[in-house]
């Protein structure tokens, strides 16, 4: 490792004789092995994704043994096939960024073993970050990302938050979920459903065939004039009414997965625009792979535009996990000499606030 902490200088023999920052991002959070190469925090050269959802399917859910283990076998090649990808030398590598936490722990350890390992062999520095800060830097990956301060929806399968973003590193946390995150959410009733995992993308698709009117499940809001979120009751409403339509209920699963889908929307666009007016920000950002949903991308648009808010949402393959959102929020430590030792170790949860 460089014993210099200071911030870190422009690479002289970067891409085209121009002074520029290459980071190399490693994400394995959850069960995405993924890795990417990043010119200042802005413009991907490669992303490599290699997913396990076909592994998990079985189980209707992420398997944490089997992901940490299927982790350790793609690690390699994928990082590999960033690097082959981006058309730079490894010599090119100014810096490693990979996720810290949260995320499982066995998946996490094998990402950030191996970024401690692959920048000591290098001799660059590296800094393990946060991967929620990696969602929200995803949308800087984007031709037009939103100005600072904006305030930003992170809805994923593990997290439900949203955020004051002063700046790529100054994060307040305004409101997160106080039991099940969306995605969680839409998993959870997929599988109540038996519709299989992942469980956003089925409920999405089946979804485009009902009436989201038709069956009014609540919508669960706590304080208004807050920005906390609860998602679990939402659950419990679907599991009653399956009960209670015992003999009926297979033949209106696009009903009740529209009625399910609008329901859980309602919610996150009322308090992200709600969050952005308090703010005072003309700008939002929504991230995470909730995120991918059409529908929820459709109404935060119109939502926001009715406020003469503007919405950022980033690109389908930058909504999940991946490792150019990660080279991203790294580029930023690192730019400013923070970088990671070879005594840090991995986190599963947040532990106060962000």
């Amino acid at each position: 490792m460089r014993k210099n902490q200071q911030p870190l200088a422009y690479s002289l023999n970067s891409l085209n004789g121009s002074e520029v920052m290459i980071i190399l991002g490693i994400e394995t959070s959850c069960d995405e092995t993924a890795a990417a190469v990043v010119v200042d925090g802005t413009k991907i050269l490669s992303s490599v994704v290699s997913s396990q959802t076909d592994i998990h399917h079985p189980y209707g859910g992420v398997v944490p043994e089997l992901a940490s283990r299927k982790h350790i076998e793609s690690i390699v090649p994928v990082v590999k096939e960033a690097i082959s990808k981006s058309g730079i030398d490894l010599k090119q590598l100014d810096g490693i960024a990979v996720t810290q936490g949260p995320g499982l722990i066995g998946s996490l350890l094998v990402g950030f073993s191996f970024a401690k390992a692959y920048a000591f062999a290098l001799d660059i520095p590296w800094v393990g970050v946060n991967h929620l800060d990696g969602h929200i830097n995803s949308v800087f990956l984007e031709s037009d990302p939103p100005p600072f301060p904006f305030v930003a929806l992170l809805a994923s399968g593990g997290h439900t938050s949203i955020t004051h973003v002063v700046s790529h590193t100054e994060i307040e946390l305004m409101g997160q979920t106080r039991d099940d995150a969306a995605g969680e959410a839409f998993d959870k009733v997929a599988k109540l459903l038996g519709l299989g995992y992942p469980g956003g993308i089925v409920i999405e698709r089946l979804a485009k065939d009902g009436d989201p009117g038709k069956i009014d499940f609540p919508r669960t809001y706590l304080d208004k004039s807050e920005f906390d979120f609860s998602f679990s009751g939402i659950k419990t409403a679907v599991s009653r009414y399956v009960k209670i339509h015992e003999d009926s209920y297979k033949q209106q699963i696009p009903d009740i997965t529209a009625g399910f889908q609008e329901s859980v929307i309602d919610v996150l666009s009322y308090k992200v625009i709600n969050a952005a007016l308090q703010k005072s920000c003309d700008h939002i950002a929504v991230v995470g792979g909730v995120a991918a949903n059409s529908r929820l991308r459709e109404r935060l648009k119109q939502d926001a535009g009715e406020r003469r808010i503007t919405a950022h949402i980033p690109s389908l393959h930058l909504c999940g996990d991946n490792a150019a959102m990660i080279a991203a929020i790294g580029y930023h430590y690192l730019k400013d000499g923070k970088v990671s030792g070879m005594n840090d170790d991995v986190f599963s949860r947040v532990k106060t606030g962000w």
